[in-house]
This record gives C-alpha cells, structure tokens and sequence, in this order.
C-alpha cells in the first residue's frame, strides 16, 4: 500500500526526497512526483501547489495516476485558536472550508451537495501523526531554533506543543490580526471552534472523502495569521518547518512500517 505525502513547500519536499531509496522522478499534470521508499514503505512524495484548486489537482493525480492508499499532508499554517503559538504543532481532526459560502441556497460553509460543512480526517493516521510530532518536540528539548528578523525569539509562553482540531483552509492568505480575529469569532458563533487556518487541506480532505481515502494533515504553526504574518515566513520555513516536516513524517513512516 503505497502512502502520499504531500509538502505545501518544496523545502519541507526536499528535505524528504533527500531520504527516499530507489528514488525515481516522474512527471505528471505539469507536476514531479518523487517515487521510492521510506523506512521500507513505498511512497510517493509530491508538493500540492497553493490554494485549493491546486491542491486538489494534485491529489486526484496521486489517487488516478499512482494509486495511492492514504494521503499525507505536511505544511504550515497561522494559528488562530487560544493557546495556538509559533513552533506548535497542530493535527488535524476535522477541515472546514472558511471561504465557502453558497447561501442562501445552502448554509454558510456548507458544501453544496455534501449536507456537510465538515470533513473528517483519518482517527488512526492522525493518531500517528500526532505521536510522532510528540516525540519530535520532545526530542527538540522545547527549541525552536529560530530567530525574527529583529534578532528575538518568538514569544511563547511554553514549549511548542502539539494540538488538535479543527483546521480552516480558504483562498487567501491571512495576514492581519483584524481578519483572523474575524474570521475565528464568525466561525466559533457557528460552532467551529478553528484552530488553525492555511489554504489548501479542505481540498485534499474533500477529494479523499470523493475517492473513500484515508487522509490525515499536520501543520507547523509559522505565524498568529496577523499584521506581522508575511515578515519572517521565509525564515521560519527554511530553519523550523522543514525541519519538522522531515523528523515527523519520518517518524510518522517509521510507525506506520511496523
């Protein structure tokens, strides 16, 4: 049974390719699809591209052209719920589509044809992933390894932690304290109390729940999705989210060979 993992960012790939046996390119849809193994298992690593149509293009590629069994998602995301700071980790139980709304044909954030505005991630794969963030933190001694442009530590009250919730994905890019806080309290009126938002995992989960998938995403909190958002995005990828993509979802593999 072969396992997708899908990278938002070719950083967080490359870090991973670096590790595959047998590793073998191949070019679909205008994208490259990394084959090999990890840890024994056969894996297919491929980046989603940004925003939900991208994302969704190239899920269906791995499910028709790859056969895959499971999606994997890897990347970052702003944290919006309390207690969700930089370096934490957030595993995702449920995907929601914050920009989603069909009324008054439908109600706001349902999916039209679906009776849902919710889809489900996979119980035992998130499990997994929520394991070996753990161990990973824990392993990390609590350093984040990264500095802001002004020379500072980001502020965190406590070591980085690993949460788990409900996640939003819309097309767009939150970066202002005004919007987040908007877009979190509207949601939680609703009773979807989000915890993180980023712009391509409701896509992935939509067409994993279309083909009968199992999907599970986990996602670095890179940013409190506020006015400062944009300014040490680039950093943080290069110096803490590629490397935790690399040491969780190796160990994410690793627990899944046995």
């Amino acid at each position: 049974m072969t396992t997708a993992i899908l990278s938002a960012l070719p950083e967080e790939q490359s870090s991973l390719v670096q590790h595959l046996l047998h590793a073998q390119r191949v070019m679909h849809a205008g994208r490259a699809f990394w084959l090999g193994e990890l840890h024994g298992r056969p894996v297919v690593l491929a980046l989603s591209g940004i925003g939900k149509v991208a994302a969704s293009t190239t899920a269906t590629a791995l499910i028709e052209r790859f056969g895959v069994a499971r999606i994997v998602f890897t990347g970052v995301a702003g944290g919006v719920g309390d207690g969700v700071n930089v370096g934490d980790v957030v595993v995702a139980n449920e995907y929601l589509q914050h920009d989603m709304d069909a009324s008054p044909l439908f109600p706001r954030w349902e999916m039209p044809g679906y009776a849902r505005s919710r889809f489900v991630c996979d119980a035992p794969l998130s499990a997994l992933l929520s394991g070996a963030a753990s161990a990973y933190l824990a392993s990390a001694d609590g350093q984040l390894g990264f500095r802001s442009m002004d020379g500072q530590v980001p502020a965190n009250p406590t070591a980085p932690r690993v949460h788990a919730g409900l996640v939003a994905s819309g097309d767009r890019f939150v970066c202002a304290a005004s919007e987040a806080q908007h877009l979190r309290s509207t949601l939680q009126a609703a009773g979807h109390d989000v915890l993180a938002v980023e712009m391509e995992g409701a896509a992935v989960a939509q067409v994993c729940h279309d083909y009968g998938l199992p999907f599970a995403a986990v996602r670095t909190i890179s940013d409190r999705a506020d006015d400062t958002a944009h300014v040490d995005f680039p950093a943080f990828v290069r110096t803490v989210a590629t490397r935790y993509a690399e040491h969780i979802l190796l160990g994410f593999v690793q627990e899944l060979s046995k």
